[in-house]
């Protein structure tokens, strides 16, 4: 074997970007830049991943609490409105949840427990079974379940979020009623204009709440997917990937995802005459087995990508060839073994045993899912990630 190096992942420092930047040229500049300093080569179907938040911002895609309130407003046509399984979250949600008050005189919170859709927790689910809770069809009020649990604060914030959706509503004039249930027509106990505030399951909870009688039910996809007095606004995903930008303005997810990827890979063969695979992502999709949390609070992990990261990967599994297939084989006539298989057989004549244990995602879930590890949701500065060898195999010299 002469290569001892597969994958690596750099994440590229970048300027502080601002809306109206020339987002390509800088994504581009900031690669050349990092190539020369690190003295590594730009190749064909490396991957250049770039941070949503980035293209949003530079794009100016921002809204007011305000106009979030008119859409609403417009949409619903009800002053008493009902949001059902919104997450969590001060930075994702707690901003629409002031917009969706300040279009209301009540507002009434249903909550499924014991977590939210991503995994931030009210209580431990054993907790529930110690108490003789069924989640599948007991209700209860705010203050019910305070009776039971006394202390509901996140494990990791210390935020009590029953207390901090209930005072956030009510700063905006209105009242508020909270309930606890994962049944979606429990909210029509109370209004049938409604906000079906899910991310990954919010079709079903729209289509359950009509069925079962509600007279309105909008998505926070089809909440400001139209610009409202001049503002920004996403077409496809609405407030889904929304989150807090200051105390009266929310960022969405970015827009023309695709011309954008399309542009950057385009200059990048124009200038090195390799073509890269140019991607967009948000959140990553896994679940930390800590904390129990999913982190993805964006609608999809990847809005835009070049046409080479379609797919799942196409694999085999080294370990199966190896204790299988040339289980008599070792040393270079192992390795030479292994190679000449992968680099002669398409993945359609595999036999499936041989894809046992590996990976059939998505490539943008897997790729983004490394990006956003890599750069964080700190202070790192690195909204872009380079990653070379994703693609080579074993039998790539």
């Amino acid at each position: 074997m002469k290569r001892t190096v597969g994958t690596v992942v750099r994440g590229l420092r970048a300027p502080v970007i601002h809306e109206g930047d020339d987002l390509v040229k800088i994504v581009v500049d900031t690669l050349l830049e990092s190539s020369k300093e690190e003295n590594y080569a730009i190749e064909n179907r490396d991957v250049l991943a770039i941070t949503e938040s980035i293209l949003a911002r530079a794009q100016g895609n921002y809204v007011t609490l305000d106009n979030i309130a008119k859409d609403i407003q417009d949409k619903l046509s009800s002053t008493k409105i009902g949001v059902v399984f919104p997450i969590t979250s001060r930075n994702r949600f707690q901003s629409t949840l002031k917009a969706i008050a300040r279009a209301a005189d009540e507002v009434i919170i249903q909550l499924s427990y014991p977590s939210d859709e991503v995994g931030n927790p009210l209580m431990l689910i054993e907790d529930l079974d110690d108490a003789g809770i069924d989640p599948w069809t007991d209700v209860f009020t705010e203050e019910e379940i305070k009776r039971v649990f006394s202390d509901l604060k996140h494990p990791f914030t210390g935020v009590d979020y029953l207390n901090l959706y209930r005072q956030t509503v009510e700063a905006e004039g209105a009242d508020c009623t909270i309930i606890l249930a994962n049944q979606p027509k429990a909210i029509l106990e109370y209004t049938d204009h409604v906000i079906a505030a899910d991310l990954h399951t919010r079709k079903r909870t729209q289509k359950r709440l009509l069925q079962a009688g509600a007279s309105k039910v909008i998505r926070l996809d089809e909440i400001m997917n139209a610009p409202i007095d001049g503002s920004g606004s996403n077409p496809e995903f609405g407030l889904l990937g929304a989150n807090l930008s200051s105390d009266e303005v929310v960022k969405l997810f970015p827009i023309n995802g695709e011309v954008f990827v399309s542009e950057v890979q385009n200059q990048i063969k124009a200038m090195t005459g390799k073509t890269i695979e140019v991607m967009i992502y948000g959140d990553g999709a896994f679940k930390d087995p800590q904390s129990q949390i999913w982190e993805l609070a964006d609608p999809i992990v990847s809005p835009a990508y070049t046409n080479g990261l379609e797919g799942t990967p196409d694999e085999v599994k080294l370990k199966y060839l190896a204790d299988g297939k040339f289980k008599d084989l070792n040393g270079q006539d192992l390795q030479n073994a292994i190679s000449d298989y992968i680099a002669g057989h398409a993945s359609a004549s595999q036999d499936q045993t041989e894809r046992i244990g590996t990976t059939p995602r998505q490539l943008t879930d897997l790729l983004g899912s490394l990006s956003d590890l890599t750069s964080g949701s700190g202070d790192k500065g690195t909204p872009f990630i380079y990653i070379k060898g994703y693609f080579d195999k074993y039998s790539d010299q």
